[in-house]
């Protein structure tokens, strides 16, 4: 994809603002997938969450939120974080988190922040909650945001080990010997794609010794990420590589063939094998 084509779809989803605009972005780039356009809508949800992150957690912000949600349940209100996070135009999952930490804090840690391990534990099992009403609200918020929190990261979870499936199934119809990331983690390596290769293939002239399977769609901010805490290691450790982004990809990312890291948002229909001798 385009950045131009990409810059435009952004432009229509920050125009139609929720996710069921999908389909009709859609019928406007019928070449582009609805997993692609909701891979793009994630990735700015999330990106405006992290730039707005530090406005919700000031303390007056905090105050405030808590003090709606008490005078709300008071006034026995039901889904009082989802309707204020659609008012603030914030994550619901991160609004119960908010919440949920300064409740902690309040009742359980004497007015200090309550560690973040205990935090996270009680959004993943909010039944673990000590005040029901609490617990059904956050509960609420976690079911009803699939963009941000635990429900998010269950769903790129599944969806990350569904391609990863796919490419492991891909390579062994092939005939390609590869080693997976547990088996390169029991050779002591720190920093493992999700396949090595036992011999290299190579793709459009280039060689690929290992190949990543990225169930997203390749924006500027996540490749650039990915990059610098994955992908170099790997070509360190490695060599030169291949990662599939399965949703696409900006294709002007695409700068580092050359270097050994090449780009794709599938798997290459012709590879050339190289002989298990030479290597």
């Amino acid at each position: 994809m385009k950045l131009c084509m990409y810059e435009e779809i952004l432009r229509l989803m920050h125009q139609y603002k929720t996710r069921d605009s999908l389909p009709l972005i859609a019928e406007k780039f019928p070449c582009v997938s609805l997993n692609a356009l909701g891979s793009i809508f994630s990735q700015d949800y999330q990106k405006k969450m992290r730039k707005t992150h530090y406005i919700h957690y000031s303390p007056t912000a905090v105050a405030k939120y808590y003090e709606r949600f008490t005078e709300g349940l008071h006034n026995g209100e039901k889904n009082i974080l989802i309707t204020l996070s659609e008012e603030l135009d914030l994550s619901p999952a991160l609004l119960g988190r908010i919440v949920l930490e300064k409740h902690l804090s309040n009742t359980k840690y004497l007015g200090e922040a309550p560690p973040k391990s205990i935090v996270s534990q009680l959004m993943k099992e909010p039944s673990m909650i000590d005040d029901p009403l609490l617990a059904t609200e956050i509960h609420g918020c976690i079911i009803a945001d699939d963009h941000y929190g635990p429900l998010s990261d269950s769903i790129k979870h599944s969806i990350g080990h569904e391609y990863e499936f796919k490419l492991n199934n891909t390579l062994d119809r092939l005939g390609i010997a590869y080693i997976g990331e547990d088996q390169m983690r029991m050779k002591g390596y720190d920093k493992t794609p999700d396949v090595k290769l036992e011999v290299p293939i190579a793709v459009d002239g280039y060689v690929v010794n290992w190949i990543e399977s990225k169930a997203s769609f390749g924006d500027e901010h996540s490749h650039k990420t990915y990059l610098k805490d994955q992908f170099w290691s790997y070509w360190n450790r490695f060599g030169s590589g291949m990662v599939i982004y399965w949703f696409g990809f900006i294709d002007e990312l695409d700068t580092n063939q050359d270097k050994g890291i090449i780009l794709r948002d599938k798997f290459p229909e012709h590879v050339v094998k190289m002989d298990p001798s030479l290597k």
